[in-house]
């Protein structure tokens, strides 16, 4: 099972460095809200980086629970599955489709 540290502390900063383009694709701010996780943002706007914490300057939220953040991880078509029972929201659904792009 992925894990979620993992993911947003070493797997996306390494991504996100060997694919720049990655950040002219996404062109946002995404703040990842992770319950019983943390939160992290993920700046793929102006600084392409990943930085643990929230804030204000986001363009999409996404939240999930934990276990379900790392059943996505592990299974990214689930996207769909865990939007439409509500168990993974976010604040701009345009933007968000764009996780794809960070998952895959």
């Amino acid at each position: 099972m992925a894990d979620t540290n993992e993911f947003f502390n070493a797997y996306l900063p390494k991504k996100i460095a060997s694919n720049p383009d990655l950040a002219d694709t996404v062109n946002a701010i995404i703040q990842f809200d992770i319950e019983g996780a943390g939160t992290w943002t993920v700046n793929l706007k102006d600084s392409a980086e990943v930085n643990e914490g929230a804030t204000d300057d986001n363009d999409c939220v996404i939240s999930c629970a934990k276990e379900d953040w790392e059943n996505l991880l592990d299974n990214p078509s689930l996207g769909m599955t865990l939007f439409m029972s509500g168990k993974l929201k976010a604040s701009n659904l345009a933007l968000a489709t764009k996780i794809q792009n960070i998952l895959g």
